[in-house]
């Protein structure tokens, strides 16, 4: 159910980016064009008269009429269909039109761009210019070797600080940054300068950082790889190490290739370019980036050579129509695309991160559930939210619109977004919820030398964690549905209302399910059993392994596993609390010495308790309570002994074998039951006897 909730809310997200996309295609923004300006129509002439005059007769509109009735209605469909696509092809005309016409005017604006740049530069003197941006370039570099080399010899206690390798990595792109922006703040810059600068500054420090957290991630992925290879981990969750750098070679590239082409084209704004000269050149930019992704598809590594190819050829099919479609100016179609086929790999690696830092040893994560749910979902909600709030700009939906707009596509765009971080607010809830549960099952293990109230306890934990986690996960999915559609602008009180009529409706019709439902309720609020506890009801037994909102498994001790209705139960005897009494009944001979057995047991009882393995679970020890009764043959005594529920049945099994030798020992006998036969062959038997003994004394032998 909870891997069920956590996919069937990843399903809704991707959904909804998938419904925004779609809403803003159908949009009149940039389907439609202005029409054209119509010029007055002069006179009709006569024949045009006459048809018009002819138009009004009755019998004419009487036809017209009928002809227009008899015209499908899936005619107006496929006319507003053509008028879409009709929308797209001049949307798409019009954006490489105009990518043509900025083509050819491009080499004056670059002359009048170099001639302005140019001019600035003169004005404020060659060298200085060349050295401060020399100093933007270079200094940061060489501040962080500096400060490599003095923290060479505290790399040691700086892993230990930090656990792994993070320090030694975060700390010189952090001076870098630092000594980066400090250089572009202590300098004096003419206007177009300074803003070329300040670009430059920030992808200098996007392109350090992007290094620093891809190795971050490689050491990551590399230590928690040993971690498993050293724990003999078969099926390792981790990618080798040459995999990973493998990736994160190329995501370096692809990265600092697209910031410092995103840092041209920003320059280009100042110099005076226009925006369609800007996005020529980002298309010419961006074959750049095509050829790295095809050539990072195409010499990955892959075990099947065959497979490999067709999926290589797909990609890069895939990324060829990508940018057809940039160049051809849908963006948002674009970024969809993208989505699909970034935004499940980002995610997958954010966990992949967030799991290394929790294998690795001495991690801070390594104990901390909770922080590290927060981590891993929290990044993943960042991620997508940030990924729906980039669309719905590129879709022509900002915040400020959808805040202050009142048309049914702000409506619907506000109720989008607003879904979609409601979805993720529920998603991180849910897994938060889910981590302090778990936690604290595992945490309440029954195994271990607990004491008897801390057994008690931790079943108690176990019989009614489960159960909270299940209601709570319905609970939470059901109400980010409402609120998801309430924020939609769909009416839920009647939704609530119908639900609650069908829920009477349901309950009417099933009321065997309720009585179950409120009888296990009840069971466990008078907490009748826990998990693990031996009980008796009625024809069923076993010990209890599992609960459910309905019903009870219980396992018996031959093995079969029967599950119970709670409703069914009815009054439940259990055989695991508190103590127990075992009662042992012997049988021995008329003559036999009672206070004597009762020494020999009383000896044998304080013998079971001196043993390490009987003493902890005997309450009261192995005593004689005296004589039961004169039975036909025997005298029957009976014993008694107190121990802990389900440890009776060994120390009896135990405490009869001690019996049975210590009474041979000390000579006390069993009774059993004895045949005596009798009968008129006796006196035969006497004169055989007797006559046998004259004949002896008379020397003769006896006749036969």
């Amino acid at each position: 159910m909870e891997r069920g909730m956590a996919g069937g809310l990843k399903a809704v997200l991707f959904g909804i980016l998938a419904l925004l996309a779609l809403f803003s295609a159908v949009s009149p923004g940039f389907s439609q064009t202005p029409p054209a300006q119509v010029p007055a129509a002069a006179a009709p002439p006569a024949q045009v008269r006459e048809m018009m005059q002819l138009m009004q007769t009755p019998e004419v509109k009487q036809w017209m009429s009928t002809q227009m009735a008899a015209t499908p209605a899936a005619d107006a469909a496929s006319e507003n269909q053509m008028s879409i696509l009709s929308g797209l092809l001049q949307h798409a005309r019009r954006h490489v039109s105009m990518i043509s016409d900025a083509a050819m005017a491009l080499p004056s604006q670059i002359g009048n761009a170099s001639s302005l740049f140019l001019g600035e530069i003169t004005a404020t003197g060659w060298p200085r210019m060349v050295a401060q941006f020399l100093a933007i370039f270079l200094f940061g570099g060489i501040v962080e070797s500096i400060a490599r080399y003095a923290f060479r010899r505290r790399r040691r206690r700086l892993v230990e600080m930090a656990g792994m390798h993070l320090a030694p990595r975060v700390i010189p792109a952090l001076i870098f940054a630092a000594a980066t922006v400090l250089t572009l703040l202590s300098l004096s810059w003419p206007p177009l300068s300074q803003s070329i600068a300040i670009v430059c500054v920030v992808a200098l420090i996007v392109q350090r950082f992007t290094i620093c957290l891809g190795g971050v991630l490689v050491d990551l992925i590399g230590l928690a790889r040993a971690e498993e290879e050293r724990q003999g981990i078969t099926a390792p969750i981790m990618p080798g190490r040459a995999i990973a750098l493998f990736w994160y070679r190329r995501c370096a590239i692809f990265v600092i290739y697209f910031i410092f082409g995103w840092a041209l084209i920003q320059s280009m704004e100042p110099l005076g370019y226009s925006p369609s000269a800007r996005l020529l050149i980002g298309y010419f930019l961006g074959i750049g980036l095509l050829l790295i992704a095809i050539e990072a598809v195409w010499s990955r590594p892959h075990k099947d050579e065959k497979r490999g190819h067709g999926v290589s050829w797909s990609f890069t099919v895939y990324f060829l129509l990508l940018w057809s479609i940039w160049v051809a100016g849908f963006n948002w179609l674009l970024w969809l695309g993208i989505y699909v086929l970034l935004l499940p790999r980002v995610l997958a690696v954010s966990t992949l991160a967030v799991k290394s830092l929790q294998q690795t040893e001495a991690s801070f994560l390594a104990t901390r559930r909770i922080a590290t749910v927060l981590l891993d979902r929290g990044v993943r909600a960042l991620i997508i939210a940030v990924a729906a709030i980039w669309l719905g700009h590129m879709l022509g939906v900002g915040a400020d619109t959808m805040a202050a707009g009142d048309t049914m596509a702000d409506k619907i765009a506000r109720g989008i977004i607003g879904g979609i971080v409601i979805l993720l607010a529920a998603d991180l809830l849910w897994h938060v919820i889910k981590a302090y549960i778990n936690g604290k099952l595992l945490d309440s293990s029954m195994d271990g030398g607990a004491t008897d109230e801390e057994k008690a306890k931790r079943a108690r934990i176990h019989t009614l964690l489960p159960i909270f986690r299940n209601i709570l996960a319905v609970v939470i999915a059901v109400i980010a549905v409402l609120m998801v559609l309430s924020g939609l602008g769909i009416e839920i009180g009647p939704l609530i209302a119908g639900a609650g009529v069908v829920g009477v409706a349901v309950g009417f019709g099933a009321q065997t399910i309720v009585k179950d439902v409120i009888s296990g309720m009840f069971y466990l609020w008078d907490d009748a059993f826990r998990i693990g506890e031996y009980i008796e009801s009625g024809s069923h037994k076993g010990v209890v392994e599992a609960f459910s909102l309905r019903s009870v498994k219980l396992r018996h001790h031959r093995g079969p596993l029967t599950t119970v209705p709670f409703g069914e139960l009815g009054a439940v005897k259990n055989l695991n609390r508190d103590w127990t009494i075992d009662k042992i009944s012997l049988n021995v001979k008329y003559d036999t010495d009672l206070v004597k057995a009762k020494k020999v047991i009383k000896q044998i009882g304080q013998t079971l308790l001196e043993n390490p393995e009987f003493g902890p679970h005997i309450i009261e020890t192995l005593k004689m309570k005296g004589v039961e009764q004169f039975g036909e043959f025997a005298i029957e005594i009976r014993l008694s002994i107190m121990t802990k529920p389900g440890e009776q049945f060994v120390i009896r099994r135990n405490a009869l074998a001690m019996i049975r030798n210590a009474f041979n020992e000390n000579g006390i006998e069993f009774a059993v039951p004895t045949v005596q036969v009798a009968g008129d062959r006796d006196a035969e038997v006497d004169a055989a006897v007797a006559r046998y003994a004259a004949h002896a004394r008379a020397g003769s032998e006896p006749a036969t």
